[in-house]
């Protein structure tokens, strides 16, 4: 073979590698990996009702993280997980973090509020409407965009230009959310329920409302020393911003993985009768593994309410291996779950603190 031939024989093998992006790219590494490149709308919505209970209750909408220090972990949770699987979730924005830390292939956030399953499909929505990190803050908050921010600016720099009131637009308000409605109206079939696009307009509307200061709340108008949006967004792993508005590129892979319909809100009880039983069979069907399960602070309830058995059980059904990794976020301290091992890592004092728990270790003993 001539000199040439090979030269063009080693550029032909670049060739996928240079045509495939990031979320592509990482979802090849999954050996045995059998999960949709891209959801196109109608399957997306069929997926995401398939897999849901009915709608339960919580005492507070949830909009927003209160877990400041959740990225201390993340050094350590990006050394243990492997990227290329599949993530799973609860809860608000603190998801888009892990996602773009970890780099799953495929993301669910089984939430047992259909408001959380809203408020992902408003951020969805304004994913894909937005172009960069300064676009996408300026529309979820309804902000007019000052001059001088960059695809390169901190995010620090980001939430620092926006913080002036002035900037806050009762027209961008009405823009952005007619976009939208037209961003939904073009997904069709079957478009989206009339009672999901009321609910996700007050949701938008609470985000305009109360702006860079919107902070969780125990019970609506409560008071708290809860951080605010910005500070959880400009909040670090110690030393590094590792918040999915921390760079471009973060932004950039959530972003694509929303686009390509990957990121699936799911209605559901941790310790109810069907939804994660239901992504533990769609995981197994298409050869995938669960790289880290971020379960918050859900299991301190479910102990209070009896559910703690079913949730083992259920989450038991899951496709794990050795570095699947529970994620909890709680006050205090942190057993064993159910009483199976002994050890955590990560974890920072003050406020809600996050760590790493082995998933086949802490559900070794679970019943089927």
């Amino acid at each position: 073979m001539t000199r040439r031939m090979l030269f063009l024989a080693a550029l032909l093998t670049l060739v996928p590698a240079v045509r495939l992006g990031p979320q592509a790219a990482l979802a090849q590494q999954a050996a045995g990996n059998r999960l949709p490149a891209r959801l196109p709308w109608a399957e997306f919505y069929k997926l995401s009702n398939e897999l849901s209970e009915a709608d339960g209750f919580f005492r507070s909408d949830n909009l927003v993280s209160n877990e400041q220090f959740m990225q201390r972990v993340i050094p350590e949770l990006t050394r243990t997980v492997k990227p290329g699987r599949v993530y799973l979730g609860v809860g608000p924005e603190q998801n888009f973090t892990y996602i773009a830390n970890i780099k799953p292939a495929m993301a669910f956030i089984i939430d047992v509020r259909r408001g959380n399953l809203q408020l992902h499909l408003m951020y969805k929505a304004l994913f894909e409407l937005s172009s960069d990190r300064g676009d996408f803050v300026a529309r979820l908050f309804s902000l007019k965009r000052p001059a001088g921010l960059s695809r390169k600016s901190t995010v620090h720099e980001i939430f620092a230009a926006y913080a002036d009131p002035k900037l806050r637009s009762a027209e961008a308000y009405k823009q952005n959310l007619a976009a939208i409605k037209r961003f939904y109206a073009r997904q069709s079939p079957p478009g989206l329920a009339d009672d999901d696009l009321k609910e996700i307009e007050r949701i938008y509307e609470t985000f305009y409302t109360r702006g860079l200061d919107i902070h969780y709340e125990v019970t609506p108008g409560s008071a708290g020393a809860f951080p605010t949006y910005a500070e959880v967004m400009e909040a670090t792993d110690g030393s590094v911003p590792r918040g999915y508005l921390a760079t471009e590129e973060s932004f950039a892979f959530v972003k694509e993985l929303e686009a390509k319909g990957l990121v699936v809100p799911v209605v559901g009880n941790f310790s109810g009768p069907k939804a994660i039983r239901a992504v533990a069979k769609y995981l197994k069907a298409h050869g995938a593994v669960v790289s880290a399960f971020y379960v918050s602070n859900v299991e301190q309830y479910l102990g209070r309410e009896g559910g703690l058995e079913e949730f083992c059980a259920n989450a038991s059904t899951l496709p794990l291996d050795d570095t699947s990794t529970f994620i909890r976020s709680e006050r205090g301290a942190f057993p064993p779950r159910f009483g199976r091992t002994q050890s955590n890592r990560g974890g920072f004092g003050g406020g809600f603190n996050s760590k790493l728990w082995n998933m086949l270790g802490e559900l070794r003993g679970c019943t089927k």
